[in-house]
């Protein structure tokens, strides 16, 4: 590059510095230290290398473009209003990280169409992106050149400190996702202070042992910026770009120490700072010469966009690429309805992980693009389908390793990608390392299906690490996410025709491993769909048993034995309590009644109290479990018939 062009990219990423500078002192809150120093290796990525249209954001060839670091977010909104992005106005950047804003303290899936993915928990974006980079993977060798993207990431070393990290590095080198480059901002720093407090990896040969291609680079150099940049479209392995960069670059004071990572830089500073960067410009004003060169990188990414779409139109895989791309739902018929009659008229009993791959198996065939994996425990979640593809022209399986947290993240990324519906498997009790993931999939209102099979003491031997005990309640307290604990086959068929068909919220699915009766005989209508129901009803019932998942039967075998003794009762099915609790006042009323209460469930009580009175029971499990047979597990924590009526007779019938 030559004099010109460089100072011209001095000019711009100081436009990105000032912005930042300007809406965190505005805000009196932020982080400012990662946007100025990455804001050169920002402007040569947009200005030479990313491909996207300010004007069209969500065409589906565009580069996704990741902040992992998203406490870093002033650079990802100055770059979105500087390129031309419509939503992202100058009042917006004035508006940083104020109530009802679309530029949040951390990037926020939904507000802005230049957020690919919700960033904050570190790591999180670096996952997602490996989720981005596979999903391109495999709609490439679907479809050809027609998706060519690649999916840029800047990650800081408090991404790499996480363990997730380690998973994405893994995961990514060994499936070679070369369309994969992550950007790290090595400025040495964290919150504590400096890196070497708390860490001495090399992070070069810690990605390189994992199958990655790595370049070191100055990262205030522009030509080592852009030849590295230029290096990795030629890579076949995912890349990691060590820029080394000075945190909070350009403040006299402040740069290269801690103490601008996650504060303002003050008002004396900020104004040393822009001296110091030859900026003399009012607050929040880009002169016209520097604007404009940013507003021609949106303009040259609309023309290759509308070059790409012509190229579309004359594709003889396009309508099919539209329909991949179109948000499916699972429409039942009259073929569906021959498919649940089979598993009515079988009527054997079976572990619902049985039942939930019996209904991938019919799903797969009318939902094509469903994508399936687990994380090492494709024999026991059963996630696995006859026309299942883990390599190939057809990949459709992902085999994620032992590698919870990764997978679920990874998800979202598909999710947010486009033209995927994932579903992922491991047991129940691991869903703690899935956690963090869950939450985002629900706070992005995405469509991923967490398959958690062995959901409880039912399971056995294993004892009580692998027994799940609070993880039911825990996941029901995540707002927008729906639950599912079915009861029998035509339950779980129901569940997953409501969690594909839940375009806005993510489902999970706790499936057991022990065998458990068919109940269900009727299924015209999906009663799954109200969340709870009536599965038997009794005249001038006295009381109302509430049951979920395999004590569902523990309950029916209750209410028939309180009927031989005289006490008619209602058995209420509850496969999941976040859709019941959307239903009307009195259909709720109708269904729970209003005499006695007792509901069954082999998992912590936590949460079961909003639907009772003091005086009703709840027979659950706040311990740890044990190691031992499942039904011995059941009658040593109370859950049998027999012990549960003893119980009832003395608390409402004495």
């Amino acid at each position: 590059m030559n004099t010109n062009e460089k100072k011209k990219l001095r000019e711009m990423a100081n436009a990105i510095r000032a912005l930042s500078i300007d809406a965190i002192e505005k805000a009196n809150s932020g982080h400012p230290g990662m946007p100025l120093g990455m804001a050169d290796v920002a402007t040569v990525l947009f200005k030479n290398h990313m491909k996207f249209d300010p004007q069209d954001p969500h065409w589906i060839n565009r580069d996704r473009f990741v902040l992992s670091a998203g406490h870093g977010s002033m650079l990802l909104y100055a770059l979105s209003y500087l390129v031309g992005y419509k939503d992202c106005t100058l009042n917006q950047i004035k508006k940083f990280r104020q109530l009802g804003s679309k530029t949040a303290g951390h990037p926020e899936f939904g507000l802005l169409k230049s957020i690919e993915t919700t960033t904050g928990p570190l790591g999180q974006g670096f996952a997602n992106s490996v989720g981005m980079a596979l999903a391109e993977k495999i709609l490439n060798l679907k479809f050809g050149n027609v998706f060519d993207h690649k999916t840029w990431c800047i990650v800081g070393d408090g991404c790499l400190m996480e363990g997730i990290s380690q998973e994405s590095i893994s995961f990514a080198g060994h499936h070679g996702l070369n369309k994969l480059i992550v950007l790290f901002d090595n400025n040495k720093i964290s919150i504590d202070g400096s890196v070497n407090l708390t860490c001495s990896d090399d992070q070069e040969k810690r990605f390189k042992a994992s199958n990655w291609n790595t370049i070191t680079i100055n990262g205030h150099d522009f030509d080592e910026i852009d030849n590295a940049l230029k290096k990795v479209k030629k890579s076949k392995k995912p890349t990691l770009i060590s820029c080394k960069t000075l945190i909070g670059f350009g403040s006299p004071n402040k740069a290269g120490t801690e103490s601008c990572h996650g504060s303002p830089l003050g008002i004396g500073e900020a104004e040393l700072t822009k001296k110091n960067l030859n900026w003399p410009h009012k607050s929040f004003f880009i002169p016209e010469k520097i604007n404009k060169a940013w507003k021609n990188i949106g303009e040259r990414g609309h023309l290759i966009n509308k070059r790409w779409q012509s190229k579309f139109q004359k594709s003889s895989k396009n309508k099919e690429i539209l329909r991949q791309m179109k948000p499916k739902k699972f429409i039942r018929t009259n073929e569906t309805l021959v498919f649940l009659n089979e598993i009515v008229k079988k009527s054997e009993a079976e572990a619902t992980r049985k039942s939930s791959q019996n209904s991938l198996e019919y799903i797969s065939k009318k939902v094509i693009n469903l994508l399936g994996g687990s994380a090492d425990l494709t024999g026991s979640n059963l996630t696995k389908t006859s026309s299942s593809n883990s390599k190939g022209k057809n990949l459709n399986y992902i085999h994620y390793g032992v590698r919870e947290h990764l997978m679920s993240a990874a998800m979202n990324g598909i999710a947010v990608h486009g033209g995927l519906i994932p579903y992922g498997g491991t047991f129940l009790v691991f869903s703690d390392y899935c956690k963090n993931s869950i939450r985002l999939s629900a706070m992005m209102k995405q469509r991923v299906i967490y398959v958690f099979t062995h959901d409880s003491i039912g399971l056995g031997e294993d004892g009580p690490t692998h027994q799940p005990i609070e993880h039911l309640a825990s996941l029901r307290s995540i707002p927008n996410l729906n639950v599912f604990r079915p009861c029998d086959a035509i339950e779980t068929f129901e569940s997953w025709e409501i969690a594909i068909n839940s375009l806005n919220t993510p489902s999970v699915l706790a499936l057991s491993r022990q065998n458990l009766p068919q109940l269900r005989k009727k299924f015209k209508n999906n009663l799954v769909s109200k969340g709870g129901y009536l599965l038997r009803k009794s005249e001038k019932s006295k009381l109302t048993l509430i049951a979920t998942g395999s004590e569902v039967s523990i309950g029916l075998d209750l209410h028939n034995k309180l009927k031989k003794n005289g006490i008619s009762s209602n058995l209420v099915s509850m496969p999941c309590i976040e859709i019941f609790e959307q239903q009307k006042k009195l259909y709720k009323e109708n269904v729970l009644g209003t005499r006695f209460k007792v509901v069954i469930e082999a998992a912590s009580s936590h949460g079961w109290h909003k639907f009772l009175s003091s005086n009703d029971l709840v027979f659950g499990i706040n311990e740890f479990g044990e190691s031992g047979k499942g039904n011995d597990l059941y009658e040593h924590f109370s859950l049998t018939k027999e012990i549960i009526y003893k119980k009832i007779v003395n608390q409402f019938f004495k």
